[in-house]
């Protein structure tokens, strides 16, 4: 198990790796059959209306950020994994008897959106920051990376079944599996070592503790590149159901088959961009930077792909990019903040990266209704460049980036890191 996998040596890791992988698959599939029931089943190819319904679902992550980085850092993590598990298997299970019996609008599509970004607000920090008690801190990164496998191999699985249940058997039955696969993490979290786990020192109850994770962020100029990037980035470039989703229906005219197939190879790409993240060491700020530019000219090539598949395959370069941005993202915050500080700071930068969508998929899906995909996923492209401007201003600033060219070889020089 060393290099790659070498965080599943462990019996904990491993354990909550064998359960999350299951409980992915069914939230990429409830994704999948989310948005198709509303663009085609409650909506006709209303793009904004997908838009409204992730900003219900991510919005709460901003809403929220004073509550959920409090519970990251002072409450047992595991125990609010519990909580938010059963939560989110309960909401699957009343959305799906609401569409299995006919009774589902477009406001109760909205509502659950919403109930569910305010429950995921809890679990999203939570659960990133609960793997630094799984494993060593040498193995954090590797672990970070197997999480992100994990979760991209679910999402080139789900969406492609969950495609064919829609065609077959409809959405509401992929909300009730979805429910169902809740219990394999819940068995995970139950069946867990207690006393394996790398408890961390808990922050102190304070009055000001909610600041202090800005005042801490904001005296780390890294960390505010990062954030930066992650809101561009965020907002406007990771609206895939949108931009996937118009693509499919309106730009090549398919099914629901094809569409699931989309979201699968996007997944592929995505899978190399995690196991490439799982295998490399500790991550810095000129990969992220590297990472935002090749998503912005893979989301510009997309935009001008004439046929289905060759946009599949611009997908798989975006997803490799976005992948490696994401992960690398989670790993360097999490290794480069104090441990007190880990789950606000984790809790800022969620709720920076899905809080930017109430702002983004709207605009986004306003783009789509009003000038079309293609002028869409331009505006994706414009917020992976305008990520990676913000790194190479940071690194030119802080870190003293210079470029030369050296027997025909463009190369490049940084300063060491210094790290208060």
């Amino acid at each position: 198990m060393a290099g790659t996998f070498r965080s599943l040596r462990g019996y904990n890791y491993r354990l909550w790796a064998s359960g999350s992988i299951i409980s992915n698959l069914g939230t990429w599939m409830q994704r999948t059959a989310q948005d198709w029931l509303v663009l085609t089943e409650l909506t006709r190819h209303n793009a904004t209306a997908v838009g409204i319904v992730m900003a219900f679902q991510f919005g709460p992550h901003l809403l929220l950020l004073p509550l959920t980085g409090f519970a990251a850092d002072h409450f047992d993590r595991r125990k609010v994994l519990f909580v938010t598990q059963i939560v989110l298997a309960l909401l699957s299970l009343g959305l799906g008897i609401l569409t299995l019996t006919g009774l589902v609008v477009l406001w109760h599509v909205y509502l659950f959106a919403f109930l569910l970004g305010c429950t995921t607000a809890f679990d999203a920090p939570v659960r990133q920051t609960f793997v630094s008690e799984l494993v060593l801190e040498g193995d954090l990164s590797n672990a970070v990376g197997l999480n992100s496998t994990s979760f991209n191999i679910a999402r080139m699985i789900g969406p492609a079944v969950a495609g064919v249940l829609i065609a077959r058997v409809g959405t509401g039955w992929v909300f009730l599996i979805n429910a169902v696969s809740f219990v394999t993490v819940i068995a995970a979290l139950a069946m867990l070592r207690i006393d394996e786990l790398h408890r961390e020192t808990r922050a102190p109850h304070s009055r000001g503790s909610f600041v202090d994770g800005f005042r801490y962020v904001a005296s780390r100029p890294d960390l505010r590149a990062i954030i930066t990037m992650m809101f561009l980035f965020g907002t406007f470039g990771l609206n895939f159901p949108i931009f996937i989703s118009t693509m499919s229906v309106t730009a090549f005219q398919e099914g629901a088959g094809r569409y699931g197939l989309l979201t699968s190879i996007l997944a592929i790409g995505s899978v190399a961009g995690a196991l490439l993240s799982a295998q490399r060491g500790r991550p810095h700020l000129a990969i992220l930077t590297g990472a935002a530019a090749v998503f912005g000219i893979g989301f510009t090539l997309a935009a001008v792909m004439p046929n289905y598949w060759l946009f599949a395959l611009m997908l798989i370069v975006i997803g490799v990019s976005a992948q490696t941005f994401n992960t690398g993202t989670s790993s360097l915050v999490q290794l480069s903040t104090a441990p007190a500080m880990r789950g606000r700071v984790m809790a800022i930068l969620m709720a920076i990266a899905m809080g930017g969508t109430p702002l983004g998929a709207p605009i986004i899906g306003w783009v789509v209704d009003h000038f079309g995909p293609r002028i869409a996923l331009g505006v994706g492209a414009a917020g992976g460049f305008g990520a990676a401007l913000v790194g190479l201003h940071y690194l030119w600033k802080y870190r003293g980036l210079r470029a030369w060219v050296e027997a025909g070889r463009v190369r490049f020089s940084l300063k060491p890191v210094v790290q208060t």
